[in-house]
């Protein structure tokens, strides 16, 4: 049996990435929601926050199902 080590860097490393960045998106459109709520607290008007939040958000939810498409077809 022999294992191709540079593929398997190459996948762990992209799976890395990934999921390090997911993560970061995620985690920019919990505080776009909490800056909108923060914002409406003070009066102010948020709907930049909301929309960049809506955007990661979105994002995210194309990223996976990009991935479940790659693991069905």
């Amino acid at each position: 049996m022999k294992i191709d080590w540079a593929a398997l860097g190459s996948v762990f490393g992209v799976s890395l990435v990934v999921t390090v960045g997911l993560v970061a998106l995620f985690t920019l459109g919990v505080m776009g929601l909490s800056r909108r709520e923060r914002a409406a607290e003070q009066g102010d008007s948020a709907a930049l926050a909301l929309t960049g939040a809506y955007a990661c958000f979105a994002a995210c939810a194309a990223a996976v199902a990009y991935g479940i498409s790659l693991i069905v077809v």
